[in-house]
């Protein structure tokens, strides 16, 4: 077996402990009583991102040994087949990919297994393991998609299981005001992501006939290797690009001037915190920056953007966290 063909079951697993937790996690719990039931449905919650991670090592593992500068592409199925636009559902393996997928299901089978005990005692125990299964899910389409419309799809999902987490209790109006305002800032930040994908499609892929391409006008096969040639003597248009991707970027990373979201979101439960807000969804925004990097390397003017946003944010931030009184906000 292609060990490289792993990549998809790292997805596909946290995908089936959504659906286990969603579908039999009520009937398990009132089967088995609370105590026992919750302890069953937890493991099943912690055992597929666990496979995930050691999966991942794997093709981490095939991956080095293949050499460090190789990329792959893996394809699941078509998706998107029209005259002059195909889009697959597949999965890029590099080593910016892979690091990702580590650290994505590293740190959330830890968040995973802290939250079986701290959410011991709540009534919608298996709701909540369902909403962070599919969270990682989405996290892992993301950082391996192969085409910008695949990762457009994972960069929603998280969006969506964030405020479905930072609002988990619900019943307190608090806690729907904050989730309710994380879903509309961040919908700031992805129109941003759609325009910069737009244009990269209108001022790169139009440069090509479409015979070269196959259609596939967005996947990063295509577009990254093309970048430099096409827009070379285009700064302006790299510049665009890469802002418009970066006003994304901002949103997911709660960069300046779309952080405010940020310490409202601490209103979820404390592993929402830690696996969202503290180690994953926040990356999102580096992850995009990182692997559209041609596009800033292209352009000294978005560059510049990026470094004093992210130095002006992290002084301001420190500032802010000052007047803070909760450790979760500083």
């Amino acid at each position: 077996m292609d060990p490289f063909a792993l990549i998809w079951w790292i997805v596909l697993l946290p995908l089936g402990g959504a659906l286990v937790q969603a579908l039999f996690g009520g009937a398990v719990v009132r089967g088995l009583g609370p105590q026992n039931g919750k302890k069953v449905m937890g493991f099943l919650a912690v055992l597929p991102v666990a496979l995930s991670f050691l999966l991942g090592v794997a093709v981490l593992q095939a991956h080095l040994e293949a050499g460090a500068g190789t990329e792959r592409t893996v394809v699941l199925a078509p998706w998107i087949d029209l005259a002059a636009l195909k889009v697959d559902f597949a999965a890029r393996v590099d080593s910016l990919s892979l690091l990702m997928v580590l650290v994505v299901t590293g740190v959330g089978a830890l968040i995973h297994l802290y939250a079986t005990g701290y959410m011991a005692e709540d009534r919608d125990y298996t709701r909540f393991f369902t909403y962070m299964n599919l969270f990682v899910v989405c996290m892992l389409v993301l950082v391996t998609a192969d085409n910008l419309p695949l990762l457009f799809v994972g960069w929603e999902g998280v969006g969506l299981c964030s405020y479905l987490l930072i609002g988990f209790w619900y019943r307190d109006l608090a806690n729907a005001k904050a989730a309710n305002k994380a879903f509309i800032v961040n919908r700031i930040g992805d129109w941003g992501f759609m325009l910069g994908m737009f244009l990269i499609l209108v001022c790169i892929a139009a440069s090509v006939p479409e015979a070269q391409t196959d259609g596939r006008w967005l996947d990063f096969g295509f577009i990254l290797p093309r970048a430099a040639t096409y827009l070379a003597d285009r700064p302006e248009l790299a510049t665009a690009i890469a802002l418009l991707l970066f006003v994304g970027a901002c949103g997911k990373s709660a960069q300046f001037p779309l952080y405010f979201w940020l310490p409202d979101a601490m209103a979820g439960p404390t592993p929402v915190s830690a696996l969202i807000h503290a180690a994953t969804m926040v990356t999102a925004g580096v992850y995009l920056v990182s692997r559209m990097h041609i596009f800033y390397v292209l352009s000294p003017v978005a560059s510049a953007v990026v470094a004093a946003v992210g130095a002006f944010t992290a002084l301001f931030a420190a500032l802010v966290a000052f007047g803070q009184t909760d450790i979760k906000k500083v």
